[in-house]
């Protein structure tokens, strides 16, 4: 069965309160890979939590291009055991042209490159604008027009992989399940989350309640590791966690 693991921002208060206590409580859950944010914030105080609550994270959040901390973020993330670090957003009007798509790619290659000599992989995550934008024809694009994140992936080497924020996507009027599909093997993480994809992060809700095909989207990325995320909701989101992660295992969906 494919990982499961639980993006932490939508713990942040809680992790601010007590971060040891909120892993254990999630490793309470069953659960035994995390995702962590701002990666470098919270590093002297998440390798000893990790360790005490037997988490691991092979994933993490962290903002690289255009950061000049690349050194710093890379040997934090080695350190602490993850393999994977995504970049999680990326100004929007760099994705408004094909060039500065192109220009985005580079930078992400480029940030490969060093973190590759700390072990460590580079990978981007989208919202909804790099799915709103759509590219027009120029050479080697589709005659209808490719989405800002497909023309990124065309772009970017090998070594850097795609989180695709299947809501987001939903957000900015593609089709999660055929995006994954088209963008295939890139994709090596998947945030699940459900809800009646509109802007608001308050709408979400835990995954199974609400609006998603979260069965296709998951099929669509066999195997890639799935994250609960919620950046919002009405109810207590830890509850909405537990609720997340019993309804993926009841469906033998993790």
């Amino acid at each position: 069965m494919t990982s499961l693991s639980v993006q932490l921002y939508t713990l942040r208060e809680l992790l601010v309160e007590d971060l040891p206590g909120t892993l254990d409580r999630l490793a309470g859950l069953g659960l035994a890979q995390v995702e962590p944010f701002r990666l470098t914030d919270f590093a002297a105080q998440l390798g000893p939590a990790l360790a005490a609550s037997g988490l691991t994270a092979p994933t993490a959040h962290q903002h690289v291009v255009g950061t000049g901390a690349e050194e710093e973020i890379f040997a934090a993330a080695a350190a602490l055991g993850v393999g994977t670090v995504f970049d999680p957003r990326i100004d929007r009007e760099r994705f408004e042209s094909a060039d500065g798509v192109a220009a985005v790619a580079d930078d992400l290659n480029a940030a490969a490159a060093v973190a590759a000599r700390h072990g460590v992989r580079v990978g981007y995550h989208n919202h909804a604008q790099e799915l709103e934008i759509v590219l027009y024809p120029t050479e080697g694009m589709r005659r209808d027009g490719t989405t800002a994140l497909e023309l990124l992936a065309s772009h970017l080497d090998d070594a850097v992989v795609l989180e695709v924020d299947t809501y987001w996507a939903a957000v900015g009027g593609q089709d999660p399940v055929e995006l994954l599909k088209r963008l295939g093997d890139r994709v090596t993480a998947v945030h699940v989350k459900d809800g009646p994809a509109t802007p608001d992060p308050l709408d979400q809700v835990p995954v199974g309640q609400g609006d998603l095909p979260v069965r296709e989207i998951l099929a669509a990325a066999p195997h890639a590791l799935r994250v609960v995320e919620l950046d919002d909701t009405r109810g207590d989101r830890f509850q909405a966690v537990a609720d997340s992660v019993a309804w993926l295992r009841a469906e033998e969906l993790a």
